[in-house]
C-alpha cells in the first residue's frame, strides 16, 4: 500500500497516515510507503505503479478543484492496473467537484478506482474553519472507510462502480468573494513578512512552489498558491498576507462556512 500526498500544512497526511494504516492492518500488508509530494522536487520524478499496488491518493481541494498546478502532474502518475482510492480534504466550505476530478483522472490513469471520500480539515487561510480538523472522530470515519475499502479490495470483483458528487466535466474553480459578495480577486497576493522574522529560513523549506528567497526570505520571486505552509508554519508568527480581496474573502468564508460540514465517502 502507497500514500501519496500533497499537504502543504499536514491535514491530507494526516487523514491519510490514518486511513492508509488501517487499510493495512484490515489487509495484514507490509506498513505502508509514504510519499510526500508537497516538496516540489518530489513532483519532477515519475510515478509508476502495477496491478499488485493499492495506492490512496490525497490532495487538498482549493477553489472547489484539485489544485491548478497539481493537475498537469497528477495525470502523469500511472496506474497500471493498480487498485486505488481517492481522498481529498476540504476546509469546510464545499469540495464542490474536486473528488470527482480526482477520480476520473485516477481512472483515466489507469487505476481500479475502490472508494473516494471528502474529509475536512482545517481550512489553509484561516484557524477558524474547521478548527483543527481532522479530530479524532474524523479520524474515526477515516478508519471506517479504510475498512470498508479494505472488504471492497478482498472482493472476487471489486471493480464495482460507484458515483461521487460534482460535475464533470468540472465547473471553473470557485470565485472568491468579500463580505459584499463581491467577486476578489488574489491570485497575485503574496506573503509579507515582519521585523519579527529570525531568518531561520524553514518557509523557504516548506514551501510547496519553492517561491521564496533563500537569501532574503521577505521575498517571493516564484508563484504563491497561498497554501500559507509559510503562515501557519512561522515559529515566530513573521507571515501574513495583507492584500485586500484576500482578507476580505478570509472574513467572508470564516463568517458563512462557520457551522461544521460532515465527511463523506463513497464506495
Amino acid at each position: 500500500i502507497t500514500i501519496l500526498y500533497f499537504s502543504p500544512t499536514g491535514t491530507t497526511k494526516k487523514a491519510l497516515r490514518i486511513f492508509g494504516n488501517k487499510l493495512a492492518e484490515s489487509l495484514h500488508t507490509d506498513p505502508i510507503q509514504e510519499m510526500d509530494l508537497t516538496p516540489k522536487k518530489s513532483r519532477e520524478k515519475k510515478y509508476c505503479f502495477s496491478e499488485n499496488d493499492l495506492v490512496v491518493l490525497g490532495l487538498p481541494v482549493y477553489a472547489g478543484r484539485v489544485p491548478n498546478v497539481l493537475k498537469e502532474f497528477i495525470a502523469s502518475i500511472q496506474g497500471g492496473g493498480a487498485k486505488g482510492v481517492a481522498i481529498t480534504l476540504f476546509g469546510n466550505r464545499s469540495f464542490d467537484d474536486a473528488l470527482v476530478e480526482l477520480m476520473n483522472q485516477m481512472k483515466e490513469n489507469g487505476f481500479q478506482v475502490l472508494g473516494a471520500g471528502a474529509f475536512v480539515g482545517e481550512h489553509s487561510f484561516s484557524r477558524v474553519l474547521g478548527k483543527g480538523r481532522p479530530l479524532p472522530e474524523d479520524l474515526e470515519e477515516l478508519e471506517e472507510f479504510a475498512l470498508a475499502v479494505a472488504a471492497k479490495a478482498q472482493e472476487d470483483d471489486p471493480s464495482a462502480d460507484f458515483s461521487v458528487p460534482g460535475e464533470f466535466p468540472c465547473r471553473p474553480y470557485y470565485t472568491p468573494k468579500n463580505m459584499e459578495g463581491e467577486p476578489v480577486n488574489f491570485l497575485k497576493a503574496k506573503p509579507v513578512t515582519s521585523s519579527a522574522c529570525t531568518d531561520c529560513k524553514l518557509c523557504v523549506e516548506l514551501c510547496p512552489m519553492d517561491s521564496i528567497d533563500y537569501e532574503d526570505t521577505s521575498r517571493v520571486p516564484g508563484i504563491c498558491i497561498k497554501c500559507s505552509a509559510c503562515v501557519k508554519f512561522c515559529p515566530v508568527g513573521a507571515k501574513s498576507f495583507d492584500d485586500v480581496g484576500f482578507l476580505g474573502h478570509k472574513q467572508q468564508i470564516e463568517t458563512t462556512f462557520i457551522e461544521p460540514k460532515k465527511n463523506q465517502w463513497f464506495i
